[in-house]
């Protein structure tokens, strides 16, 4: 017999789903679309030493994802207390609000005061992850973050896209006031369309209290779960240590083009349209299958495409692995993001779930580090190695915890037979 909350999640939780992607999708391209004319607008600040140009550029860019990871636990732990909608109107709210500021600024340091405040304000993917992961049923928890992440991707892909045709027609400020009129629908519909349960709430007061309740205390799967933690960092880390030198890579390779750098951004693109077309199914997957099983084959299977991208001899063939090398991260956030939902208490889950953002920026930050650091002193081709050798480890410990997870849940099952 359906609980009341059961009840009530099965009647909001797709329109829940709907709302979030449409709010990431819009909240991540007006993120993204910066990335373009970000030097031109900063030239036009007053930059014009061209040193000067680049070092901005990399302060404006690199300040949101900074601050945006330092905050992702606090807002998820908020979210704990207060609820999920309120984080996704206020996130919508204060992007919209920056956003549109950032169309009339003077000068390159109120620029990158405001990516800096984005970051503190924003977050509204990270919260939507949340309200997706808590307001579903469990059942079907793999598919919605799945079809949340392509919602994400989505954005991610035709931000940069929207960014470098539209301040040719409309201005680059403009732009920016497009873009923060975009992010206010969406904060519209999350204000007037979302549809919390209100058990969540009092849950969360009532559990709270109890101090002796901590998760990482006390917890059952607490190892299962910080191995998640772990995954989310290697999720990111793999993806973005090899983005930096793939155009040199590429210059290196049989090409029917001399235009390395189009190679080199398809190659790139290519890889978040297989995450994009994957994600939904292999997430369904997850929720049929176990999403252990499927998080082991989606490291391995990465690895393996990591691998042979060294063997390319070709562009042709390196795009194509790389297609391949999105489609196998494209199960990994899913599954653990259902991981760790499934394993922790509904009124901390904000919280552990706010740790894999910071986990994930963490993996975004050392990434490109790291493979600029081996390239450097072993080769190109070393990164590509290092990085599969690292999600072929990640593997084989999912594949230990899955077997301790066996044994635990035999012992459950059958206590006297043991």
């Amino acid at each position: 017999m359906q609980t009341i909350q059961e009840e009530s999640q099965e009647e909001h939780w797709k329109r829940n789903l709907y709302v979030c992607v449409f709010g990431s999708f819009t909240t991540i391209m007006a993120m993204t679309l910066v990335l373009p004319f970000l030097p031109i607008y900063i030239e036009q600040l007053g930059e014009t030493d061209p040193e000067s140009i680049i070092r901005w550029s990399g302060y404006a860019f690199s300040a949101t994802f900074l601050t945006a990871g330092l905050m992702a636990p606090v807002w998820g732990k908020f979210a704990d207390h207060f609820g999920r909608k309120p984080i996704l109107i206020r996130a919508s709210l204060g992007m919209a609000f920056c956003i549109a500021l950032m169309g009339m600024v003077g000068n390159v340091q109120e620029l990158f005061g405001l990516r800096l405040l984005i970051g503190i304000l924003g977050g509204y993917a990270s919260g939507a992850t949340i309200l997706v992961a808590t307001q579903t049923p469990k059942a079907h928890t793999g598919w919605a973050v799945g079809t949340h992440a392509a919602g994400m991707l989505a954005g991610n892909l035709l931000g940069p896209l929207v960014g470098g045709l539209l301040p040719g027609y409309i201005g680059i400020r403009n732009t920016f006031f497009l873009a923060a009129g975009v992010i206010f629908i969406a904060f519209l519909a999350t204000a007037f369309l979302i549809k919390e349960t209100r058990f969540k709430r009092k849950a969360a007061a009532s559990q709270i209290v109890n101090k002796s309740d901590g998760f990482w205390q006390n917890a059952p799967s607490r190892n299962l779960v910080l191995l998640m933690l772990g995954c989310a960092a290697l999720l990111m880390f793999a993806n973005y240590s090899v983005e930096p030198i793939i155009t040199l890579y590429m210059a290196s390779l049989h090409t029917l083009t001399q235009n390395i750098p189009l190679l080199a951004g398809i190659a790139i693109s290519v890889t978040a349209f297989g995450s994009l077309l994957g994600s939904a199914r292999i997430g369904r997957l997850g929720d049929q299958k176990g999403h252990l099983c499927v998080l082991v084959a989606c490291f391995l299977f990465t690895a393996l495409t990591l691998l042979l991208q060294v063997f390319a001899w070709a562009d042709w063939q390196f795009i194509v692995l790389r297609f391949l090398m999105g489609i196998g991260l494209s199960g990994l956030m899913p599954a653990i993001t259902a991981l760790i939902r499934h394993n922790v208490s509904g009124h901390i889950a904000g919280t552990v779930l706010g740790y894999s953002t910071s986990a994930q920026y963490l993996g975004m930050v050392l990434g490109p580090v790291a493979g600029g650091m081996v390239a450097n002193l072993y080769g190109m081709t070393a990164v590509f190695i290092m990085t599969a050798g690292i999600m072929a480890t990640a593997a084989l410990l999912i594949g230990i915890s899955r077997k301790r997870q066996h044994k635990v849940a035999s012992h459950l099952i059958n206590p006297i037979n043991r």
